[in-house]
Order: C-alpha cells, then sequence, then structure tokens
C-alpha cells in the first residue's frame, strides 16, 4: 500500500497535532501488555509477512464486518444502507494501519496519528474525513471488542510466511499486544480524564 495515495492517510501531515498522551504514559502502556524490544522485532517480521496478504487480511476482516449488521451500521447512512464509497476508502486506511502496526516507530508521530485514528471513531471528527453521511460515531465497546477478531484472525495469515511454529506464536502475541496497546490509546477521547 502507498501511504501518500491513501485518502484521509495523515501519519506523516507535519499538521497533524501532538496527541495528549505522553511518551510516559506509552510507555507505561507498553510495560502493561509486555510489550518490548521482542514484540518489535516480531512486528517487523509479521510487517514482511503480511505485505502481500494486506488484501486477503482485509476480505476476512470486511467479510465479518459486513455479516454483522450491527457493525456493518456504523459504515452506512442513518437509514442503514451500507456506503460503498465511504467502505472502500476506510479499507485503504485500514491496509495502511496493518503496515504501521508492524513497521512504524512507536514514537510522539505515531501517537499523534493513534489519537487521529480515535478521534475518527468518536462524534468530534466521525465522517469528517471522508465527508461521509454516515452514523455520528462508533460506540467504545465495539473498538474493545474487536480487539479479538482482529487478533484471532490474523494468525493464520502470519503462519502463511514459511515460519517455524515460534516464530509464528512471537509475532501473533505481539500483533495481540500491539492491537490491545492501541485500543487503549483509542478510548482516551471517549474517557478522556478518566483515562
Amino acid at each position: 500500500m502507498n501511504a501518500p495515495a491513501t485518502p484521509g492517510y495523515t501519519h506523516d501531515d507535519p499538521a497533524l497535532p501532538a496527541s495528549p498522551i505522553t511518551a510516559q504514559d506509552l510507555e507505561k502502556l507498553k510495560a502493561t501488555v509486555l510489550f518490548g524490544p521482542d514484540d518489535e522485532a516480531a512486528l517487523r517480521t509479521a510487517g514482511e509477512v503480511l505485505n502481500g496478504q494486506i488484501d486477503q487480511v482485509l476480505d476476512v476482516w470486511y467479510g465479518f464486518v459486513g455479516s454483522h449488521p450491527h457493525l456493518l451500521a456504523y459504515f452506512s447512512t442513518p437509514s442503514g444502507e451500507p456506503i460503498a464509497e465511504y467502505l472502500d476508502r476506510v479499507r485503504a486506511r485500514f491496509g495502511q494501519w496493518i503496515i504501521d502496526t508492524c513497521t512504524r516507530p512507536y514514537d510522539e508521530r505515531w501517537l499523534a496519528y493513534q489519537q487521529e485514528i480515535a478521534l475518527r471513531h468518536t462524534a468530534e471528527k466521525k465522517n469528517k474525513t471522508d465527508q461521509a453521511d454516515s452514523v455520528p460515531h462508533i460506540p467504545l465497546r465495539y473498538l474493545i471488542a474487536f480487539i479479538y477478531p482482529i487478533s484471532a484472525t490474523i494468525r493464520p495469515f502470519l503462519a502463511a510466511g514459511g515460519h517455524g511454529e515460534e516464530q509464528v506464536e512471537a509475532m501473533f502475541q505481539a500483533w495481540f499486544k500491539s492491537v490491545t496497546l492501541q485500543v487503549a490509546l483509542w478510548s482516551q477521547p471517549y474517557a478522556r480524564p478518566a483515562w
């Protein structure tokens, strides 16, 4: 996936506001999910393995969302009609998110974009990036619940890279920790002072 060609992808935009989450907060969260240098290395390997499979991963994830009307509703008009262009634009960013999860340094720039991703799920910014006529926000409960399917369904793709079971498990655990970490970050605009 080519980041500059991805509509609405602003990771490297210098105008992106800094995250209210500090580097110290991030380090504490990383420690809480037991995310360390071995996980960073495992994610880099996962990025190599997943790079040629992004569309297939997204097919699985979109199939999951599409098969659950209560989830598809967040990519639909208020009357319930799925918005194909919105789904396509989000899909491109979702693919870039897979790559970023595995390859980007988890630094202040990454934190700023995590905050942007978070806000795009809330009433503050949902639909604005794509000018979509969709429902105004995604409830936090679905971001949290999505940790499992986004993690469980990645394992077969990690296993397809020809690595041994120990390496596949390391990649899977690193992915699971990272997804959990990111959803914790995305909860900040929902929780605000309680975060």
